[in-house]
């Protein structure tokens, strides 16, 4: 390898020459914010059994398990795309069977549907490509049809409250769930039992449709490495002298500490606002 490690690949090259590349280009986008609103945590049949006989239920913390997409063209408006989601939630609670006892932890299964409407342009191509099978023929991938991509990306979910009702016919399983999820909260859905668990969530999300598209951008060099792998021969002890003392941790700092000048609320509200 040259002695031109130190070299950024701007300096080797300064202009740059044309390249094509292929890559997705995101055509259009929105974020949310959705506050999702009672949604029943359904659970397994043991789980049912403790929230019947539960005194209260708290809710711990949320999760994304997985996302189904589906997208379809909107009639009568070309470039337009409709994007069906649906959201699974795991619902982790912490259900008290009597006062002053420590509570059980239930896992449960939260969905929500959601449908956004985003420019996605038009394509009336058909794309095929192959993958590398050793000793074989290259088997060719199914074809991909002219509709974009649709991409969601989801933080993690503020648990923000949750209720015990009575169950009611509304409060019904409508959606098929796949056996991985079934896993996550100990087994099938139940539903039977008196009483249901309502939670809400704060969401934050972002939506794309994307295309691959064969664009012409500046290349300046190839991405050669800057820096030279080096390997860990220390032993634990010469690891170890090299942290830092823990000073936090063993003297939490003040309230004040983590305001700085801020005063008054003492949450870092500004005055101003």
């Amino acid at each position: 390898m040259p002695d031109t490690m130190n070299e950024t690949a701007a300096e080797r090259r300064p202009y740059g020459e044309p390249v094509c590349i292929d890559a997705r280009r995101v055509y259009d986008s929105c974020g949310d914010k959705d506050c999702l609103s009672d949604l029943p945590v359904f659970v397994s049949d043991a789980s049912q059994a403790l929230i019947d006989n539960a005194v209260n239920v708290r809710i711990r913390s949320a999760d994304v398990l997985n996302t189904m997409l589906d997208i379809e063209p909107v009639p009568f408006n070309r470039g337009f795309y409709s994007i069906d989601m649906t959201f699974f939630f795991e619902v982790t609670l912490d259900v008290f069977s009597s006062p002053n006892t420590a509570p059980e932890t239930v896992r449960g299964l939260c969905m929500s549907d959601k449908k956004v409407i985003l420019y996605g342009s038009e394509g009336n191509v058909r794309v095929f490509s192959s993958d590398l099978t050793v000793d074989e023929y290259d088997t060719q991938n199914a074809p991909v049809r002219s509709l974009p991509t649709a991409n969601v990306q989801v933080a993690k979910p503020i648990a923000l409250a949750v209720t015990m009702k009575d169950r009611q016919s509304c409060y019904k399983l409508c959606h098929k769930v796949p056996n991985s999820m079934l896993c996550v909260i100990g087994g099938n859905i139940s539903e039977r039992g008196e009483r249901v668990v309502l939670a809400t969530l704060g969401v934050f999300s972002i939506v794309q449709l994307l295309r691959n598209v064969q664009m012409l951008i500046p290349s300046y060099d190839f991405c050669v490495p800057e820096k030279r792998c080096e390997g860990s021969t220390d032993s634990p002890c010469e690891m170890f002298s090299r942290l830092d003392f823990p000073t936090d941790e063993f003297f939490p700092p003040n309230v004040t500490d983590g305001n700085g000048d801020n005063s008054g609320c003492g949450c870092g509200c500004d005055d101003e606002s």
